[in-house]
């Protein structure tokens, strides 16, 4: 078997989840991961969590930069920019540069919106028997929800490309907290829409508390509803976590344009 090349000193990638009681959801995360590896195996790819699972964040970073590394590309695996993304993933960052000053600490841009997001939750969505041609269909696409109403509306976008592009009923967006419509509501405005039958399409990366309440909801709210796993390991999703590490790094280390006049 050849050997693997290796690149010791090559910026790692520390990819950051928001954490979960739930052990399933750093299982997913891990999974993911190792999928990243497999496409980039020269890579450095290290998992790291804001909350509720470890290793945390910082202890990560730390660790990184005790093995001889002058800079890390933190990729927040966030399917928008609500709060994790805007407020606890900075401090973060932040904490680590102030310990160990000559440390960089790059951001890459979160997983959504994108294309690639998109096809791997109807990829998932399909494997459970879902056809685009069937006209009494009603599909929830089913996400956390946010007081920060944009990342609700990359849902809601989702939702409204998939109805466009199908013969279904209808689609809708639903939230498992902080948003409106949830699922009951969703699914009570398709069925008036002459929807009768029901899909729950997840907007998820990993299984936990949130994903079961959606699929709790759903299945009080319609016979039979099928109901779609998380986008977990999606190769759509590793792909993605690769680009975005790749654009935060060619932005730290390209030079500005005036610098180069």
């Amino acid at each position: 078997m050849p050997a693997r090349r290796t690149e010791p000193l090559m910026t790692p990638l520390v990819a950051v989840a928001h954490g979960s009681r739930d052990p399933r959801s750093a299982a997913t995360v891990h999974a993911l991961l190792d999928v990243v590896r497999w496409m980039r195996p020269d890579l450095d790819v290290r998992a790291a969590f804001l909350d509720l699972s470890a290793p945390r964040v910082g202890d990560v970073l730390s660790a990184v930069h005790g093995d001889g590394h002058d800079s890390a590309v933190v990729v927040p695996l966030l399917l928008g920019r609500a709060f994790h993304a805007r407020v606890d993933v900075p401090a973060a960052v932040a904490e680590a540069e102030r310990r160990y000053p000559r440390f960089r600490v790059h951001v890459a841009d979160v997983l959504g919106p994108d294309p690639r997001l998109d096809r791997a939750a109807w990829r998932r969505l399909a494997d459970t028997g879902a056809r685009p041609d069937d006209p009494e269909l009603g599909v929830v696409l089913a996400g956390a929800g946010s007081s920060h109403a944009p990342a609700n509306r990359l849902v809601a976008d989702v939702a409204r490309r998939w109805w466009a592009s199908t013969s279904w009923a209808g689609t809708s967006a639903a939230f498992a907290a902080a948003a409106d419509p949830d699922v009951p509501a969703a699914i009570a405005a398709l069925r008036a829409r002459g929807a009768r039958r029901f899909a729950v399409a997840s907007w998820f990366l990993a299984p936990g508390l949130l994903p079961d309440r959606i699929t709790a909801l759903a299945r009080e709210s319609a016979a039979d509803p099928l109901i779609a796993a998380p986008m977990a390991d999606a190769p759509e999703v590793a792909e993605l976590v690769l680009d975005r590490y790749a654009e935060a790094l060619t932005a730290a280390t390209t030079p500005h344009l005036s610098h180069a006049l």
